[in-house]
């Protein structure tokens, strides 16, 4: 259940730290703060730390423009005709380095970054807090908030540019840092969520809303198997405890049952607590801005920018319950059962009838029509994702019948058959893939997965996707103009 909840953070003399809301975060309101007493009391160093949330409702990252970039990239999305051109860019990868989205994504992970760093480069002020104001264990999983906050943005940025500035709030190099290897960065990554999985609250002692215990070990995971560290992957990814599948596989994409027994983190939104920020700038996270356009960009009887492409559709087995949770076709009942799709729904500006259309995240279950503010959570990692990711690794390192274990556990929430144990370890790896595919679809996962398992060029034949440069967004041409320690031979290839 959604409860008003209200943050004011006012940082002096910060100009990157600014306010924000948090659903379902018990926040407080600190009043006339300053530098001489900040880090103070838990009140503040709360606020501090939930202001490093706010960057990921913007407009810029899972408000609105990241859900168009992945789905978009990995083709899981076909575009209509009313489609803008901006959001088609990324279908056909004609994107460049002025690219003010791509600007824009850049800009609001750095200053995430900047908010979490603010908490981190503090922490011997809130070390020195006394116990009985905020106690130990307290004040250091508010510092691990900060270290899982700053590991997030850093893992949106790495994936999408490769070698980036790394600030760890150091104050040095004021006009900016200059690139840092890929792998520098992840080695950060791996160091934040490895402090936060040790610091953080499980998930049944935390509120909702809040980075947990659970949360970092899957990331932690998650950063180890992209760099094919396979067997402390799966360490982390077996500490995690208290989570399972929900019984109904569209209970993942409603409102009324977030925060469930499958969700490992995601981001919150809640209309009630205010909407009329979402059109005031991209990255600035200030203000009421609880709104997410999932549901009007992908909605069939709204916008319907976009749809499920025929290759996603044509992925799902016979009989996969996955497809009733993730697409609508005409005949299916919406508005709690009082309103049925017919054909006519289906059409795209332009005459156009497509058979499918997207059910993930779209409020059509409980209402008749979308709007621009939705107030649906955003789940960027769940355990379905981890169990998957736990076969992938033990297809690797352990054993095939184990692997496939993982994968039955998935594919029998889907109603399908199990897989026989006796697969070899190239089928459980064709069997993850196409798993991944369904299970995941649309949830900003697969052009990730494509890319790491090299087969990007094959599954994006004829998208005008280019091996050696498409792997990598362009750095954004006003970085490399304003920071003093970046040239434009710091460009990524091909761009």
């Amino acid at each position: 259940m959604k409860k008003a909840t209200f943050i004011l953070a006012i940082f002096l003399g910060i100009s990157t730290i600014n306010s924000c809301s948090e659903k379902d975060l018990e926040l407080v309101n600190p009043n006339q703060l300053s530098p001489e007493t900040f880090f103070a009391n838990e009140a503040q160093v709360q606020s501090a730390v939930n202001s490093a949330y706010a960057n990921l409702q913007t407009f810029a990252l899972y408000g609105r423009l990241l859900f168009y970039m992945m789905d978009n990239m990995s083709h899981e999305n076909a575009g209509n005709a009313q489609q803008e051109g901006d959001k088609v860019t990324y279908a056909d990868f004609s994107f460049d380095s002025s690219n003010g989205q791509i600007r824009d994504y850049w800009d609001s992970c750095y200053r995430g970054i900047n908010k979490a760093n603010f908490v981190i480069a503090n922490e011997s002020l809130i070390l020195e807090i006394p116990d009985g104001e905020l106690s130990e264990v307290r004040k250091r999983k508010f510092i691990g908030e900060a270290r899982f906050l700053r590991a997030h943005y850093y893992w949106l940025l790495v994936n999408r540019f490769g070698d980036i500035p790394l600030q760890i709030g150091d104050g040095s190099d004021p006009e900016g840092k200059p690139k840092s290897p890929k792998q520098d960065v992840m080695n950060l990554i791996v160091a934040d969520l490895t402090y936060a999985a040790a610091n953080l609250l499980p998930k049944s002692e935390e509120e909702n809303g809040r980075a947990t215990k659970g949360a970092a070990q899957a990331f932690l995971g998650k950063a180890l198997l992209y760099q094919e560290q396979y067997a402390p992957a799966l360490t982390a990814f077996q500490s995690m405890t208290g989570y399972d599948l929900e019984d109904e596989y569209f209970d993942n994409f409603k409102e009324e049952t977030e925060h469930g027994v499958e969700s490992v983190f995601e981001v919150s939104y809640d209309i009630a607590l205010g909407t009329a920020a979402k059109w005031n700038g991209p990255v600035g996270a200030g203000g009421p801005n609880h709104a997410t356009f999932r549901g009007q960009d992908y909605g069939v009887l709204n916008w319907f920018n976009v749809y499920p492409s025929d290759d996603l559709v044509a992925e799902f087995e016979a009989g996969d319950n996955r497809f009733q949770g993730s697409f609508y076709v005409p005949g299916d009942t919406y508005n709690n059962g009082a309103n049925t799709f017919v054909e006519s729904d289906f059409a795209e500006n332009g005459g156009n009838v497509r058979s499918v259309a997207w059910k993930k995240y779209q409020n059509y279950y409980k209402q008749t029509s979308e709007n621009e503010e939705s107030g649906i959570n955003v789940k960027v990692i769940r355990y379905a994702d981890v169990l998957l990711m736990m076969a992938e690794c033990e297809n690797e390192v352990g054993s095939q019948a184990t692997a496939v274990g993982y994968i039955n556990t998935v594919r029998e929430r889907a109603g399908l058959g199990d897989l026989p144990t006796s697969l070899s370890k190239a089928e459980v790896f064709e069997a993850i893939i196409h798993e991944r595919k369904v299970e995941l679809s649309g949830e900003q996962v697969r052009f990730d997965d494509i890319l790491r398992w090299g087969i990007a060029s094959t599954a994006l034949a004829g998208t005008n996707f280019q091996g050696g440069k498409h792997e990598l967004w362009p750095i954004p041409d006003g970085e490399i103009s304003s920071n003093a320690n970046m040239t434009p031979e710091d460009q990524n290839p091909g761009y």
